[in-house]
């Protein structure tokens, strides 16, 4: 097989641009991320057509100028609104049982099979400007949300009636029936489009549950009958290239997707339960979270104190707090802060959840023995300067990540602990001496995230004394302040919240605390000991929140608990 072409090298042949510009293109690229042909229509070096034609000859498919040839009125009535959605691709003519999409990402071509199962057609793919594409989905398939409810129940009797022609034995005929490819493409397309975290689908005895997690919260939708559970749980395990003959055995694997001109990886979970395979797909949109300091709702003084964390030279930071609680995207917003030229950067993870650029990310398998401690020990010979752990679950985990900080190397992890002086604690209890503790470890940070009321909806309302006292709040803190609350709209899907934020605590260590370690105090000695030197703990930070009208007494009392 040819090596493939670089983009830049098809626009220097094609005569539009020449090496310095393609080397200046290449250097924002290494400074700031994202993709070349983005980066040189945004220096205006070339327009999107161009890219579009270069991608084409990349990919070795034909280029369609949208902006000449229109779509054909039956290549639209031919695929439906969730695959166009879903998959991002814009039918633009139909010759006799051919069927021509336009996609504006070569990841795109490798679901043009799916869609044939859709359409009954063969399909053939085109490559075109990614804005047209855009254009051309938001005037053919548009849907208002009142239609969406219709659209899901018109879906589910489509699967029913159909469900006596779908071979039930035969599972690979099953994840191929194109009203179950519908059905689950309309599922996936609102999951992403709403900025669902997760997507469960949970068979019972009686019932078929589909559920999304929007916001750190379950919503539920209306489901097809219990027996096609089997079906639809049939066509994820294809699209995620697992066995679907074994339902025996938890199985792991993932799904890529390129929807409206954005990467989104599909992780996908299956779990055997007494009445079927429990299913779960972890959407992780890089568009959705942003792998930013300034982007992630912290107040000044958390971003100034982790940046502080990020210049160290050697020692580590750990990041802590339940699953879900957003570490994960915290350490990548500080590695991407740490990602500079004369930086090296490795990641071992469990698993890589984001590709970050520029920087080296390690995948765990426990399987083939490519555990945490073991690949630790090989970066160490790596030269890094910053290293990233996952998670520290074990005491050979642990000491070889103190081993690092004690060669000069900057470590980050994340520990499961609900606040940051527990973590101390939680290292002892697997082993590690306090005194490597106290040389090594230099900040803790717990963090929780709340649901940020939604701006569309927001009203605010006079605190009664009643809140107040159990908030352990004075009637005098709050004087002239007022809580805010969302009463509920179309935009945030009628439960007043939209978006999350992160509420923090960040615990520096000083020689005070050191001794104590030393000492061995207890987590409640350490935690006082923080406050008296100015820790803002994760309730005041909740409460500063509540304050400033961005989310509202019930999720921080979720997240914190009563006084």
């Amino acid at each position: 097989m040819p090596p493939r072409r670089l983009l830049g090298q098809i626009l220097k042949e094609a005569g539009l641009i020449h090496e310095g510009i393609v080397q200046e293109a290449l250097q924002a690229q290494r400074e700031k991320g994202g993709r070349i042909g983005e980066i040189l229509v945004a220096m205006r070096a070339v327009e999107p057509a161009d890219v579009a034609r270069a991608l084409a000859a990349q990919a070795g498919l034909s280029f369609h100028d949208l902006a000449a040839v229109p779509p054909q009125p039956e290549a639209i009535g031919r695929l439906d609104l969730a695959s166009a959605r879903a998959f991002g691709v814009l039918p633009v003519q139909l010759a006799g049982k051919v069927l021509t999409v336009a996609i504006a990402d070569p990841a795109n071509a490798a679901m043009l099979p799916d869609l044939g199962f859709t359409t009954g057609c063969e399909i053939r793919g085109v490559f075109a400007e990614a804005a047209l594409i855009q254009q051309g989905l938001d005037k053919y398939y548009r849907e208002e949300a009142g239609q969406q409810q219709q659209r899901m129940h018109q879906l589910v009797q489509e699967l029913q009636q159909q469900g006596g022609k779908i071979d039930l034995e035969d599972k690979a005929a099953m994840a191929k029936a194109a009203p179950v490819v519908k059905l689950l493409n309309f599922i996936l397309y609102q999951a992403i489009r709403d900025k669902a975290s997760d997507v469960h689908l949970e068979p019972f005895e009686s019932e078929f549950k589909i559920r999304y997690r929007i916001d750190g919260s379950l919503f539920e939708l209306e489901a097809p009958p219990p027996h096609l559970a089997e079906a639809l749980i049939a066509r994820v395990k294809k699209m995620a290239d697992l066995d679907i003959a074994e339902t025996r055995l938890p199985q792991d694997g993932r799904i890529e997707l390129n929807v409206g001109g954005r990467s989104v990886d599909l992780r996908v979970s299956t779990l055997p339960t007494m009445f079927g395979e429990s299913t779960v797909m972890r959407i992780l949109d890089r568009s959705v979270v942003s792998l930013n300091l300034d982007n992630l709702g912290l107040v000044a003084e958390a971003k100034a104190h982790l940046r502080r964390f990020v210049d160290l030279p050697h020692g580590i930071v750990l990041v802590t707090g339940p699953t879900g609680s957003g570490k994960t995207t915290t350490l990548y917003a500080m590695l991407n802060e740490a990602n500079k030229e004369d930086v090296k950067i490795i990641t071992v993870e469990d698993p890589v959840e984001y590709d970050l650029e520029g920087i080296v990310q390690i995948p765990v398998n426990d399987e083939i023995d490519v555990t945490y401690a073991r690949v630790l020990r090989t970066i160490l010979r790596q030269d890094p300067d910053v290293i990233l752990v996952g998670e520290i679950r074990d005491r050979e985990t642990a000491q070889t990540a103190i081993e690092a900080s004690l060669t000069g190397h900057l470590v980050f992890s994340t520990l499961h602990t609900n606040d940051a002086a527990s973590a101390v604690t939680r290292l002892v209890d697997i082993g590690i001496e306090p005194f490597l503790l106290t040389a090594t470890v230099q900040g803790i940070l717990a963090q929780r995230l709340v649901r940020r009321i939604c701006n569309e909806c927001k009203a605010f309302y006079e605190p009664t004394d009643e809140v107040l006292a159990r908030l352990g709040l004075p009637a005098a803190q709050v004087v002239g302040r007022k809580f805010a609350h969302g009463k509920g709209c179309q935009a945030c899907n009628f439960t007043g919240y939209r978006g999350r934020m992160a509420i923090t605590e960040i615990m520096d260590f000083d020689d005070r605390l050191r001794e104590l370690v030393l000492a061995g105090a207890s987590t409640s000695t350490l935690h006082a000991a923080a406050v008296e030197n100015g820790l803002a703990t994760l309730r005041e930070s909740g409460l500063r929140a509540v304050f400033d009208g961005l989310s509202s007494v019930e999720e921080i009392v979720r997240e914190t608990g009563w006084s």
